[in-house]
């Protein structure tokens, strides 16, 4: 399946990109991970620390061990604070 993936705040800084379409057999968001850290450093350090990240499926906020089937859109941002 191709799903566009998003990239927000510093993780979008380490990635270099904003968006890109990924093609992928993964089917939790947690396996996606597992797939963009392998392709070069920059998504492994991107994604080295998940407890410092949240993500959106669709934009609904999700968990990383939520299904992919039928998500068109992936986002992945820092936890957003307030003041």
């Amino acid at each position: 399946m191709t799903i566009d993936v998003l990239y927000f705040a510093w993780v979008r800084e380490r990635i270099g990109l904003p968006r890109e379409k990924v093609v992928t057999q993964a089917a939790t968001v947690a396996a996606l991970v597992d797939e963009l850290r392998g392709r070069e450093e920059r998504y492994a350090a991107a994604f080295a620390d998940l407890s410092a990240l949240r993500v959106a499926l669709d934009q609904e906020l999700s968990e990383f061990d939520a299904p992919l089937d039928g998500v068109r859109e992936v986002a992945f941002f820092p936890p957003m604070t307030g003041g």
